[in-house]
């Protein structure tokens, strides 16, 4: 009865206070609720401004309600409008910092996410799906990258819903993300100068700073490298000098197609890195991949790596310009005209290298039969669907206008959100055939043969323990991560693999019978994801 009373009185406080603030009957969510309070401020691209923040979340798998404290966080942030040309949507991004009660910066974990200050709320706008970057991220990672942690949450600012947003974490050199080294404005010289750097190519809208240009031309002007890490305000000139003539020498070698021998690309840049940035980016056929969001990154004594990957809300179809709708073809050779954002030049040089070209085929032809497979995928994309499925509906009663409406740069129409989601799994399917057409590969020789082998893991249904056999014998200590079907993690152990074992016991973290995705990783590198079943 007093639960009852609780729910009325509730809805009548909305009806009478807060009439546009909340979608009709809603209460609760399976999703975290966010909550973000300017206090009479308008949030602007730059400066940030000071509100505050709370979130609500009760843990994986229990529902959220309105009435639940603030529980996951509860205090300040500094927040802008983020993006570029996102930015002419109604349904804004934003990138914000956790902060301290005297407005420092504050490490923090969010929604189970590793601590940190600097986070990303991506607005799904254009992307009626409200998937595809998830989706990309997800598969990403079972190759073995970092890629930004998502968490689907559903938002309110200034007591006004709007929707559904996608928590993220934002490119940053850390332990837990870019885990390259910290570069001290001291290190000017010898080892130290050689790493950390991330450098970014896109427009100088959207948090873009100071850089070089490249000294060959793509098709119009230059490719133009920012410093992402350290900042322009904050890199040395020393640190300037030493990455600018680093990728130079990497373009160098490059451009005059020295693919072999002492002196050539491979002393400068990690292809392996290349080739999986190339994957992602073909598979979505990413009208922005290799011009616009793109990252490089090289820590202390090691060569240029590709990646990590960023923005893939054109993606799978979503875009009506550069043939971005058409399920064959590649995108690094789209026709861009005289568009002042061109791929660099390099990537078709790239293509040039048989040798590159037989790598590249290979690792498609492998990760086809495991981490890009057609039922990975699919169960990936369902799995997001049905995740926010009871969200989506409040989403688009707060935004009426998008499903069935033509927003830029939409190529396909649907009159559902179901319309969508059907027509983007049967592009993909679609390019799946095309690349599989382009990137054969044939298994015949030892090594391919035991390449293609997988690793193992038993039993599945399990009750709490588990056996990895790993395909190759593994040193050093292996972490495996437990995310039940919402992808919140759940449990955690860290072991030693013996004779190429690894031994796990989920006993102590008390797990529902259910779905879950297992996730081993050694020195940040993932080499198993896979779906298993607990039974009770």
């Amino acid at each position: 009865m007093l639960s009852s009373l609780k729910v009325l009185f509730f809805s009548l406080f909305i009806s009478f206070f807060l009439p546009d603030a909340f979608p009709q009957n809603f209460s609760s969510s399976n999703l975290p609720l966010v909550f973000i309070n300017t206090n009479g401020q308008t949030i602007a691209d730059d400066p940030k401004i000071t509100a505050d923040l709370g979130i609500i979340w009760n843990g994986p798998g229990k529902r959220n309600a309105l009435t639940d404290p603030k529980n996951n966080y509860n205090g300040k942030i500094a927040i802008e409008v983020r993006g570029s040309s996102s930015q002419m949507f109604p349904k804004k991004g934003y990138g914000f910092e956790t902060k301290s009660s005297t407005l420092a910066d504050i490490d923090v974990s969010l929604l189970g996410m590793p601590e940190e200050n600097d986070w990303v709320l991506y607005a799904p706008y254009t992307d009626k799906t409200m998937v595809r970057d998830v989706l990309t991220y997800t598969l990403d990672a079972s190759l073995g990258h970092w890629s930004p942690r998502c968490r689907y949450v559903e938002l309110f600012l200034n007591g006004n819903y709007q929707g559904v947003y996608v928590l993220m974490e934002k490119i940053k050199r850390n332990k837990n993300r870019v885990d390259i080294a910290k570069l001290l404005t001291t290190d000017n010289s010898g080892e130290n100068l050689t790493g950390g750097y991330i450098v970014k190519i896109d427009k100088a809208t959207g948090g873009g700073g100071e850089g070089w240009s490249s000294n060959y031309y793509n098709v119009v002007g230059r490719t133009f490298y920012q410093y992402d890490y350290p900042k322009s305000k904050e890199i040395t000139a020393a640190q300037r000098n030493y990455i600018l003539t680093y990728v130079g020498n990497m373009e160098r070698t490059l451009y005059i197609e020295k693919f072999t021998g002492v002196g050539s690309y491979h002393d400068f840049m990690n292809d392996s890195s290349f080739i999986d940035f190339m994957i992602i980016n073909e598979l979505a056929k990413n009208v922005d991949g290799y011009r616009l969001s793109s990252y490089l990154y090289k820590g202390k004594n090691d060569r240029v790596n590709c990646g990590p990957i960023w923005d893939f809300n054109l993606t799978y179809g979503n875009a009506d310009y550069y043939n971005g709708w058409i399920a064959t073809g590649f995108q690094y050779q789209a026709n861009m005209g005289m568009d002042g954002w061109q791929n660099p030049f390099w990537w078709s040089k790239l293509m040039k290298d048989s040798e590159y070209v037989k790598k590249l085929r290979r690792r498609w032809s492998l990760l086809r039969k495991k981490e890009l497979s057609d039922h990975r995928i699919n169960f990936v994309i369902d799995s997001l669907t049905s995740l926010i499925s009871e969200a989506k509906d409040r989403n688009y009663q707060r935004w009426t206008g998008v499903i069935g409406v033509d927003i830029w740069p939409n190529y396909y129409v649907g009159s559902t959100y179901n319309d969508e989601v059907n027509w983007m799994k049967s592009w993909i399917d679609q390019r799946l055939f095309f690349l599989d057409l382009q990137w054969p590969y044939d298994f015949t020789g030892k090594d391919d043969l035991l390449a293609a082998q997988s690793h193992s893991i038993y039993p599945n249904p399990f009750v709490d323990r588990l056996t990895v056999k790993l395909a190759s014998v593994q040193s050093g200590d292996i972490t495996a991560e437990l995310y039940n079907s919402g992808g919140i993690l759940v449990g955690a152990n860290r072991a030693a693999a013996q004779n190429g074992e690894i031994q796990l016991n989920f006993s102590e973290n008390k797990l529902r019978a259910g779905l879950y995705t297992i996730r081993l990783t050694r020195n940040n590198k993932v080499l198993l994801t896979e779906k298993i079943v607990k039974t009770r």
